[in-house]
């Protein structure tokens, strides 16, 4: 089947059956944005998947593994444990592990954090000014992992071409297989 015949089959679609093509879309995009809300709830996290975009964290984890995370506010942090955690002027978040820890008098705690495969800890990559991280920057902590499961997101980031191919594919499919 080729690609004239699909717009073809897409032409002689009456009115109902597109609508009815365009809602089970809808209802699919709406069913994931549900699911992935309803995990933010029950994580506590902004974002309870990530995926690691580099090999500053091996060998505990690898380019391509997809974490999952937990944000619980009365869970204190400890050093030891791997955070994802965000700084200002920077969009993409950052895995690594809890090096040290500065606790004030006041009860207020500080931490400083470091890749495992990197040499130096993450000061050079905090906002200008900032020697500790606080646990408003944390996005989550890892809870579990699956291995090299996120390479699509890399893949898909990094060669855009590769994207559209996976689209273009994925809506041939839908047409191909509808009702």
């Amino acid at each position: 089947m080729d690609v004239a015949s699909l717009f073809d089959d897409v032409k002689r679609m009456n009115k109902r059956q597109f609508l009815y093509q365009m809602l089970s879309f809808g209802m699919i995009v709406t069913s994931a944005l549900m699911i992935w809300k309803g995990l933010m709830v029950v994580t506590g996290s902004e974002s309870p998947i990530v995926v690691v975009l580099s090999g500053s964290m091996e060998p505990a984890f690898h380019r391509g593994d997809l974490l999952f995370l937990t944000n619980y506010p009365e869970e204190p942090v400890r050093v030891g444990e791997i955070v994802v955690f965000k700084v200002e002027g920077r969009d993409i978040p950052i895995v690594h592990r809890v090096l040290k820890l500065h606790e004030k008098n006041n009860g207020t705690v500080k931490f400083l954090t470091k890749g495992d495969n990197n040499s130096v800890d993450d000061r050079g990559l905090y906002a200008p000014g900032q020697l500790w991280l606080t646990k408003k920057d944390v996005v989550g902590r890892a809870r579990g992992f699956l291995p090299y499961v996120g390479m699509v997101t890399i893949l898909m980031n990094e060669y855009p071409k590769f994207k559209y191919a996976v689209l273009t594919c994925l809506g041939i499919y839908v047409l191909i297989h509808r009702e």
